[in-house]
């Protein structure tokens, strides 16, 4: 298990360039499965989670060319669906939560689809319900063997129909619309998921030959098509890790700018760092943050202390609220952190109240953080990283601290930002990878 050794305290300086979004690549790579023609896709990030997908994907018979670093052309032509139930489809497929998203196209083109129950962070409940709900509605046939966890689900021919989904999910939303652009008729989905990473999505099946519109909506419009065809798409940079280093920039007082950030599909994501007293900067299509002593937290109008909550797009994405809970920790004021949808990803305030910080946890969604204003610097603990978003969280913390910081499981923090120590070592920071 690797870990990392960090030297905090520091303040950074310099350029950074955000990866391509992860949350979009798991979605867009499994589109090549809808044709036997050749996809073009660029700005892939080179991330544990991504890598295991492509991985997968030529296993199951997917020709894939690395055109040069981030590019690569997928020729889903001949497809072994035999291997999909095997153990070793089993094993590799359980290990990533993405791999939910081969089961939509799969259905679409070939009439059926086999899945694990997938893997990824483990940070409470994810079901798997508004996927297949999705399936059957189309008229697909589901079948959940609870003793291997293994699902699967056939048609003969899939019908457009109307389907008003039980919650907004990304990945509910992305699999079915995968499954309803090669359905015959039509298909309405409404509670979609609007996203950015869905949008691009929908552009990029639209490119191939799809007829989707409603792009951007919460009502997806498809009329299917019997046949899908090839493409070029590009990945947008990924907004979490922008979010991510407007906080580092923060926590660290640090000048940075984030170069190339698709502004327009950032969303609330700059006003809710800018709620925290955090200057920021448009650029063009940079972020620039100034280097700042101290920032101080809004409260509402009436006063009363400020709520930072998650909620579907276009409202707050979930994977800043650890991001924004470590920034506030070193604000002026206080405020409450109200994490909706996963249970289990604020348990890892224990690490930060090790370090000084002082947060109250009220229940698995909410904490509350009072901020120390700078006034008593964080001190370098040892901890581990239990998911992505709080791994990169504590390393945020871990660069502001005083002294010496070790994170272990980084495994976690790979599965989702690429060759972070490295950018960040050359603006300044003092990371080093330790173990195997």
């Amino acid at each position: 298990m690797a870990s990392f050794e960090i030297y905090g305290g520091k303040p950074l300086k310099g350029e950074l360039i955000p990866q391509g979004a992860k949350n979009e690549a798991l979605q867009v790579l499994c589109a090549p499965l809808l044709t036997a023609e050749k996809v073009t896709i660029s700005n892939v990030p080179d991330i544990i989670d991504v890598n295991k997908l492509i991985s997968l994907l030529q296993t199951m018979g997917v020709k894939i060319e690395k055109v040069e670093k981030g590019t690569f052309i997928f020729q889903a032509k001949e497809i072994d669906l035999e291997y999909l139930e095997t153990e070793d489809f089993k094993q590799r497929a359980g290990s990533l939560r993405g791999s939910i998203m081969i089961v939509g196209p799969l259905l679409a083109r070939f009439g059926k689809g086999f899945i694990p129950k997938p893997g990824g962070d483990k940070i409470g409940r994810r079901r798997l319900d508004t996927h297949f709900e999705g399936f059957t509605m189309l008229g697909a046939k589901f079948n959940y063997d609870a003793g291997e966890h293994f699902y699967s689900i056939e048609a003969k021919k899939l019908k457009g129909t109307y389907i008003h989904l039980d919650e907004a999910s990304v990945t509910g939303t992305a699999n079915v619309l995968m499954a309803a652009v090669m359905a015959e008729g039509h298909t309405t989905i409404y509670n979609a998921a609007c996203e950015p990473y869905l949008q691009q999505l929908c552009k990029m099946l639209n490119s191939m030959g799809a007829n989707i519109s409603g792009i951007g909506s919460n009502m997806l419009q498809i009329d299917g098509v019997k046949n899908l065809g090839g493409c070029y798409h590009r990945i947008l940079p990924d907004m979490i890790e922008i979010g991510s280093f407007i906080g580092l920039a923060a926590m660290t007082k640090s000048e940075i700018t984030i170069k190339d950030v698709s502004w327009e599909n950032l969303g609330v994501i700059p006003n809710v760092f800018r709620k925290l007293g955090i200057k920021l900067e448009r650029r063009g299509d940079d972020i620039f943050v100034p280097a700042q002593e101290s920032y101080e937290i809004d409260t509402f109008i009436d006063g009363s202390i400020l709520t930072i909550a998650d909620a579907p797009w276009p409202g707050f994405t979930p994977d800043l609220l650890s991001i924004i809970l470590v920034v506030a920790t070193q604000a002026k004021g206080s405020v409450l952190i109200h994490q909706k949808m996963f249970e289990s990803r604020l348990f890892f305030v224990d690490k930060l109240i090790d370090m000084g910080a002082q947060i109250i946890l009220c229940d698995p969604h909410r904490a509350t953080v009072i901020g120390l204003n700078n006034e008593h610097t964080l001190k370098g603990i040892q901890m581990t990283s239990p998911d992505i978003r709080a791994g990169v969280s504590l390393l945020i913390a871990a660069l502001s601290a005083k002294g010496k910081s070790v994170i272990h499981n980084i495994e976690q923090i790979d599965r989702g930002y690429q060759d972070i120590e490295i950018r960040l070592n050359n603006i300044g920071a003092d990371i080093r990878r330790i173990g195997s």
